[in-house]
């Protein structure tokens, strides 16, 4: 399986030192250029389209700070990603989503002055409500009610790889239950501006199109109904990012057209979509070396420095993560190099569990003890979701290429 590697990153992947290794790499210019496109896609502000990238993705402050020109605002969903986040782009506008919101985080995001909050329950709603009120003087706290709405009878989230949404969870509300949270905001310091649906991950364009038009034509039918002026439906994130084939891309064109088309058929709201994994997956690396190359039981394993405790995203979805071999020549040990080749091998890591495998039977034609391995689409859901404290091994080490 060979990935694409942007020159730069696989040049300055082969001239890091082996104490350097694992390390991420990421190219900043590379995400610049990506989010910028993206961002023309969805069109100019007087089309009320707006981007929002999900921190939970990957926080890392460079990442953040090459995004902020591009994007409208920042999705956040804890009190400590709200710190991070604030401290790396400060003045940027945030939403606070997510469930299981504390007493703590809500306070500290209303002094804060967060612009949104995703509310995922009554009683969330009531609580932050009540939080509100004990601040005479301040503007009404802005809210998005998440409504997990049914899936719909057409199948657009059919093949999504993560259901948010469309069947039960803890996620959001049930439309009926959105509709009777409505009173609570007469005579109360909130504000409903929209309403946010995050139904699923990994979908198309031509499906994710769909559920924001089923997602807004439930908005404005619920507006119409009662009687009340909403302003904005969030749809989310969850464009499809496919690691079986890493040169794939998301039609962010075509979803932007459709999406400006939609915005212009309802006038007076604004629609905003927050993609993580989207917008950051392709301008990160994974590079490490193989510190031994075996066979067993007729099947070739190749067992490289670091493993899953430093990327997941494989073990978590169950995929082979995509990968480009970096030759290295010279071999300085008195035994014979162990080698695959022309055969599949088995990538693991350095844990004492069958399930550190980050590629798995994925066919070479050369893969020695002593080769790098860059492991592409490595820029979300890799260090920051993974379980770093397993066995104790050292940390990567991070580098930002502008």
């Amino acid at each position: 399986m060979i990935s694409v590697i942007s020159p730069r990153a696989a040049a300055y992947a082969a001239g890091l030192s082996a104490a350097e290794l694992p390390a991420y790499v990421h190219d900043l210019a590379a995400l610049d250029g990506h989010a910028r496109a993206v961002r023309a896609a969805l069109g100019a502000p007087s089309e009320r389209v707006e981007l929002y990238y999900a921190a939970k993705a990957n926080p890392a402050p460079e990442l953040l700070r090459a995004l902020a020109p591009h994007v409208d605002g920042f999705e956040v969903s804890s009190g400590g990603e709200l710190a991070h986040v604030r401290a790396a782009v400060p003045g940027h506008p945030l939403a606070f989503g997510g469930p299981g919101k504390t007493e703590d985080e809500l306070r500290r995001a209303l002094a804060l002055g967060i612009e949104r909050f995703h509310v995922e329950s009554e009683s969330e709603l009531r609580l932050l409500a009540d939080l509100a009120g004990e601040r005479p003087g301040t503007a009404p706290a802005d809210v998005l009610l998440r409504v997990n709405l049914p899936a719909g009878e057409r199948g657009e989230l059919d093949g999504a790889a993560l259901a948010m949404g469309g069947r039960p969870g803890p996620f959001g509300l049930d439309p009926q239950q959105a509709e009777a949270c409505l009173p609570l905001f007469r005579g109360r310091r909130l504000r409903l501006r929209g309403i946010h649906a995050h139904l699923a991950s990994g979908l198309g364009a031509p499906a994710h199109l769909a559920v924001a038009a089923r997602v807004t034509a439930w908005a404005r039918d619920l507006a119409d109904r009662h009687g009340i002026g909403l302003s904005e439906v969030n749809i989310g994130g969850g464009m499809a990012v496919d690691y079986a084939r890493p040169y794939d891309r998301f039609d962010w064109r075509a979803h932007g057209a459709g999406l400006r088309a939609l915005a212009a058929a309802h006038p007076g709201l604004t629609l905003r979509v927050e993609p993580g994994r989207a917008l950051t997956a392709y301008c990160g690396w994974y590079v490490t070396e193989v510190l031994d190359l075996k066979h067993s039981h007729g099947e070739a394993f190749a067992v490289l420095r670091g493993g899953t405790h430093h990327l997941r995203t494989p073990a978590a979805k169950g995929h082979s993560q995509p990968f480009t071999v970096l030759p290295v020549e010279e071999w300085p040990r008195a035994w014979p190099r162990p080698a695959a080749l022309d055969e599949p091998v088995t990538l693991c890591g350095q844990l004492c569990t069958p399930k550190d495998v980050l590629a798995r039977r994925v066919p070479v034609a050369a893969l020695r003890a002593g080769d790098r391995v860059a492991f592409a689409m490595a820029g979300a859901y890799a260090w920051n979701i993974s379980h770093h404290a397993f066995l104790m091994h050292p940390e990567p080490t991070f580098h930002f290429l502008p």
